[in-house]
């Protein structure tokens, strides 16, 4: 497949709402592959649509446990907390600590758009978190307590969604 751009802070893509997806599409799958081997080459662990350029509910998380792609996703249910430092592939070099659930549901579809649940603890919790909220143009630095700080590559690897 190929390597796309990923859009940083201060793209005005990334603070738009996307639309739903209704139909699927070769480009979509296209675009969904693309997005992982884009996520895998940048050392991340999530990547939503927005982050490329497109304004698609369309995200892909991989965080150790095999890749997820999820279309349409929506949290139904959230539970506990987890505080930690939170990186972002559009805020490159950077972290923070944020406070998301340590315990997620979110219903998606599948690439053939069938309905699924995911489940989610501790880092994938915060990736979902993290991705959706891609999806109604939020970026995590919103919600950083405190500061935003440099990190080095080996935090990034970690930080990074």
């Amino acid at each position: 497949m190929a390597l796309r751009t990923i859009r940083t802070e201060g793209d005005p893509v990334l603070t738009k709402p996307c639309r739903t997806i209704d139909k699927m599409t070769a480009r979509l799958r296209t675009l969904a592959e693309d997005m992982l081997d884009t996520m895998y080459d940048a050392n991340g662990v999530g990547l939503a649509a927005p982050q490329v350029g497109i304004l698609k509910r369309l995200v892909v998380i991989d965080v150790g446990e095999g890749p997820l792609i999820l279309i349409n996703p929506e949290i139904v249910e959230s539970d506990g907390e987890q505080t930690g430092d939170e990186g972002c592939l559009s805020v490159p070099g950077m972290a923070g600590q944020v406070t998301r659930p340590n315990h997620v549901i979110v219903k998606a579809q599948d690439l053939d758009l069938n309905p699924i649940q995911v489940e989610g603890e501790e880092l994938l919790a915060r990736a979902l978190c993290h991705e959706i909220d891609h999806l109604s143009g939020k970026l995590y630095t919103s919600l950083v307590e405190g500061e935003l700080h440099a990190v080095t590559y080996e935090e990034e690897e970690e930080a990074d969604e």
